[in-house]
């Protein structure tokens, strides 16, 4: 009997997650456009106010046209508006919420995994710091601090309502599928991203309807403001063939997985060093910390 009132078999219990999930969705949405928001006025103040250069945007947001970066009106301050981002990041984060450092994603999947609620400062400073980081030209994403967005209200909603451990669970992995399913127009890839995420070799099953709902609800909300385009373009000489094309796909799959294998060793690798290299204290650590 307690297992099936514990699941979405049970009307009351789907309500209740269809209610949750309206709500974290609703966030997303919100959050999504305030980052998008950040994100590009960022990039005005620094790329292109200081520096003179405007990047490149996906096709369903803007200009797709690489122009060359020496066109630019100061390139040489690319540097140092990188550098300064990278040190305001860093201030921003180690003073407010050291927790908030690294990969969004990663922070969130701990807190899930160790049953931990996130500060409700964590989405704003993230927020802030992400968009810097972006904006002055840092080597960062979308994904991470999209998803660490939302689970933190995921989070801060499970902690309000007072709900169980595992809801709160729950919560939060919704949350990071409508962050992301938001941010990227992608709804069904958001839920299934957040329930395979979390582990190596296995599915959070019970966070794939919360999640779907919620991203609906997030992309609804940032679409209506954004427009409804994809965010990547199909060429449209773009077709399969002939069936001896797979072999390419596969190649290209290979090359794609080891090149992922190797960024992500990398990364964490000097991320690494560099939580090792004595550091006078108060002092921000680097920026390959702050996205």
């Amino acid at each position: 009997m307690q297992r099936f009132m514990r699941s979405f078999e049970s009307p009351r219990y789907l309500l209740k997650w269809v209610f949750l999930s309206t709500l974290i969705g609703c966030i997303a949405g919100l959050g999504a456009i305030a980052f998008y928001a950040a994100i590009h006025f960022s990039t005005s103040v620094f790329l292109g106010g200081m520096v003179g250069y405007q990047p490149p945007e996906p096709a369903g947001e803007g200009e797709t046209v690489v122009t060359s970066f020496w066109a630019a009106a100061h390139p040489w301050l690319l540097p140092l508006v990188t550098a300064l981002g990278g040190l305001i990041a860093g201030i921003i984060v180690f003073t407010f919420a050291p927790e908030a450092e690294g990969h969004g994603t990663d922070a969130a999947i701990a807190a899930f995994h160790e049953g931990k609620s996130i500060r409700a400062r964590i989405p704003l400073i993230k927020l802030v710091a992400s968009a810097i980081t972006i904006g002055t030209g840092g080597s960062a994403g979308r994904e991470g601090p999209a998803a660490q967005i939302s689970a933190g209200f995921g989070s801060i909603l499970g902690s309000v309502l007072r709900l169980d451990a595992q809801d709160r669970r729950i919560a939060l992995a919704t949350g990071i599928g409508a962050g992301i399913g938001a941010i990227f127009r992608a709804p069904l890839g958001g839920a299934i991203l957040a329930a395979e995420i979390l582990y190596r070799d296995d599915l959070e099953v019970e966070a794939l309807i919360p999640a779907l709902l919620a991203s609906i609800v997030g992309y609804s909300i940032f679409g209506a403001w954004s427009g409804w385009d994809p965010i990547f373009a199909t060429p449209n000489n773009l077709a399969f063939s002939s069936p001896p094309q797979l072999i390419y796909y596969v190649v290209l799959g290979l090359l794609c997985g080891l090149v992922g294998r190797l960024y992500s060793n990398g990364f964490y690798g000097i991320t690494h060093i560099f939580h090792h290299i004595p550091l006078p204290t108060g002092s921000s650590q680097p920026s390959v910390d702050c996205w």
